[in-house]
């Protein structure tokens, strides 16, 4: 996992990772939530889904509202 620190720059808060600035907002308490959401989002990949099931749940879903395309319809 990276560090990540939030660093003042100006009137502005650079949310960095390990030595790389990634992204420039205006608040700190907005860099302080992309910071724990980056952090909670790498973990979740980390881990390792335990059974096939989960990987489903994780996959994304077509929507049923997008109309196929002619060419792949049986």
């Amino acid at each position: 996992m990276k560090t990540y620190s939030i660093v003042r720059i100006g009137d502005a808060y650079v949310v960095r990772a390990g030595e790389t600035s990634v992204l420039k907002v205006a608040s700190r308490r907005q860099a302080a939530r992309l910071v724990s959401d980056a952090a909670e989002l790498l973990d979740a990949e980390a881990t390792p889904p335990s059974s096939p099931q989960a990987r489903t749940e994780r996959s994304i879903a077509r929507d049923p509202g997008i109309i196929p395309d002619p060419h792949e319809v049986p």
